[in-house]
């Protein structure tokens, strides 16, 4: 097969283009290096781990807790929120809302909605919990 020279001679000089801007890039990069003017963000293990544990906190209450997943982290936050209330809640996202629902369970069949201020301490009570179990069974 036969190599138009045309398009051969394009790709090449692409390539060198691609090349010197690569090493241009080296170039500055190493020059930013030895003035020491790239911006180092350090953060601390202990910083790194409670974003983490923020970050799976979050991700439980959010989606876990409502679709009621049988993980055992879970189920502990489930059953601590219950006693510290002394009531089973069940958690919903209703499809028009975007804004997670607290239903108080009264029987096995009936449920009232938590609203105002006692949905603002439930809330308060979930998080705490999940932060505090998360960071327990964390390595």
């Amino acid at each position: 097969m036969a190599a138009n020279p045309a398009l051969l001679r394009n790709m090449l000089r692409t390539y060198g283009k691609q090349i010197t801007t690569a090493r241009r890039l080296a170039r500055y990069r190493r020059t930013l290096r030895s003035a020491g003017a790239e911006d180092q963000v350090e953060i601390s293990r202990e910083a790194k781990r409670r974003e983490l544990v923020h970050k799976v906190a979050a991700e439980i209450v959010e989606s876990l807790i409502v679709t009621g997943s049988e993980n055992p982290v879970v189920v502990d936050i489930k059953k601590e929120l219950e006693t510290a209330f002394k009531t089973k809640f069940h958690f919903a996202y209703p499809p028009e809302d975007l804004d997670l629902q607290i239903f108080r369970v009264l029987g096995e069949n009936d449920a009232v909605e938590v609203t105002g201020p006692e949905r603002v301490r439930v809330l308060e009570k979930l998080w705490h919990i999940a932060l505090e179990k998360v960071d327990e069974t964390m390595l």
